[in-house]
């Protein structure tokens, strides 16, 4: 991927909030949060897998597990780490999207959340 793929503009496919929480209440997708570690641990959306996006390399994306054949939503706090990560997503073969607005329109909609000191080492 080339330097001018990891700039936070322009446009790749995005999920909306609400939208987002209905699919993941049917199972239909997976969520990565490309946030630092503290931002992570602070209020994530549940079953999120936490790799910043600073470490997203190939390697760090298999040490996920995420299925290839399931879709991904990105998580950043406003929508601009999680451009580069959908498009670094794609590059790999991952049907990838972001979460429109990022947490903070996940937040604004009032959606669950949880906190805490999950995946502390990252």
């Amino acid at each position: 991927m080339g330097l001018s793929q990891w700039r936070p503009f322009g446009h790749v496919p995005e999920v909306k909030a609400h939208d987002l929480a209905q699919a993941l209440e049917r199972g239909e997708v997976q969520l990565l949060d490309v946030r630092t570690g503290l931002e992570y641990r602070r209020s994530r959306i549940s079953g999120a897998c936490h790799l910043p996006i600073t470490q997203l390399t190939e390697k760090g994306l298999d040490s996920l597990g995420l299925d290839p054949e399931r879709p991904v939503v990105a998580i950043c706090l406003s929508a601009h780490r999680s451009i580069p990560a959908v498009r670094k997503l794609r590059a790999l073969g991952y049907d990838a999207r972001q979460l429109r607005g990022g947490m903070l329109s996940w937040w604004k909609a009032g959606l669950p959340c949880e906190a805490g000191h999950e995946d502390a080492g990252r």
